[in-house]
């Protein structure tokens, strides 16, 4: 099985965005407050808020892919620090909770591989992403909400360790 890991977005982003209060286009950011299960996304630490949680709503640069496919994407963020997800082999809590996804692969070249492409409930996200993550062509993969499009974690391959000794 390929080992995986859901990537948050920096601390130092998440910094900067709580600290000077705007976002990657320096545009200010919107303070909301969560409302709803499954809504308001933290792209820290990969939760979704719970009711009355104050949120940050900004454009955020999600660094890859470069070039044709490039697109900022709107992010929430608890406004308050919060631990960025950690966990290996885990589907990030906020893709589960997503009624509808989209695996996105994209090659070292930045180009996105069409026929690893998929939309589906977030709670059936393994099998699209594991399949996106096999295929040797795969970079790294972007999750994203399906309707709005908007980042939810990007995953990349954990590196397997050697257990040969030096």
């Amino acid at each position: 099985m390929t080992r995986y890991r859901c990537i948050p977005i920096d601390a130092a982003v998440a910094d900067r965005f709580r600290r000077s209060g705007r976002d990657d286009f320096d545009n200010p950011l919107r303070r909301v407050t969560a409302t709803g299960a499954g809504g308001f996304p933290c792209r820290r630490c990969l939760l979704c808020a719970e009711p009355g949680a104050p949120m940050l709503l900004g454009s955020y640069d999600l660094g890859r892919p470069r070039g044709i496919y490039w697109t900022p994407s709107p992010i929430f963020l608890h406004a308050q620090a919060c631990p960025g997800f950690e966990a290996a082999d885990v589907v990030a809590p906020i893709i589960r909770a997503n009624a509808l996804v989209s695996v996105r692969a994209y090659d070292a070249e930045d180009l996105c591989l069409y026929d690893l492409g998929h939309v589906c409930p977030g709670a059936e996200v393994d099998a699209p992403l594991l399949r996106a993550l096999d295929d040797p062509r795969t970079a790294f993969v972007n999750v994203h909400t399906a309707r709005p499009g908007c980042l939810l974690s990007r995953v990349e391959r954990v590196a397997a360790r050697s257990s040969a000794a030096p």
